[in-house]
């Protein structure tokens, strides 16, 4: 299987590799190195009123994401980078120095994504938009095998849905 994965990010670097990808999605994934991305569009819709419910989900789900993927997952399995094993690698990052599996960048982003979606927003489709970038960026880079980000894509799906549904009861409870 890792040959499978190694062959895929091999044949994105022959083929895809130019110029432009390699200045822009650097920034894009710097965007979302610790949720930065993620944690201001929460904190934006929590400060306007009718988007609140909202806000509190994404913010509910990357805290899920966050102890689910950071915390338990990534040091329990502590799997090697792909450039570990491809010295060849043109690195266009430093190099991260946690482990690969799942992808923290595409889980974070895909629980914001579901977290929207679940909650009822419109943003959940420019949300989709970015964290389908972001999560292709850490494959284009070499920082992580195609199956860390499929695992962070369903991971963040999960959470994701599980913040909104969490906070739909929480604001059930609180009369809102």
């Amino acid at each position: 299987m890792q040959a499978f994965e190694l062959s895929i990010l091999d044949w994105i670097q022959a083929h895809l590799r130019c110029g432009f990808l390699d200045a822009v999605l650097p920034a894009i994934s710097r965007t979302a190195d610790h949720g930065e991305l993620w944690i201001i569009l929460a904190v934006i819709l929590l400060l306007i009123k009718g988007q609140r419910k909202y806000g509190a989900s994404v913010a509910c789900g990357l805290v899920l994401d966050l102890v689910s993927c950071n915390i338990i997952l990534k040091p329990l399995i502590g799997r090697s980078r792909p450039f570990v094993l491809n010295e060849l690698a043109e690195l266009l990052i430093a190099a991260p120095m946690d482990a690969s599996f799942p992808s923290g960048h595409t889980a974070a982003s895909f629980a914001a994504v579901f977290a929207l979606k679940t909650a009822g927003s419109p943003l959940w489709k420019p949300a989709l938009a970015a964290a389908l970038v972001i999560a292709f960026s850490r494959l284009y880079l070499y920082v992580h095998w195609p199956s860390d980000v499929l695992a962070g894509a369903l991971l963040g799906a999960a959470v994701g849905w599980a913040g909104a549904k969490i906070m739909e009861k929480v604001l059930r409870k609180a009369g809102r």
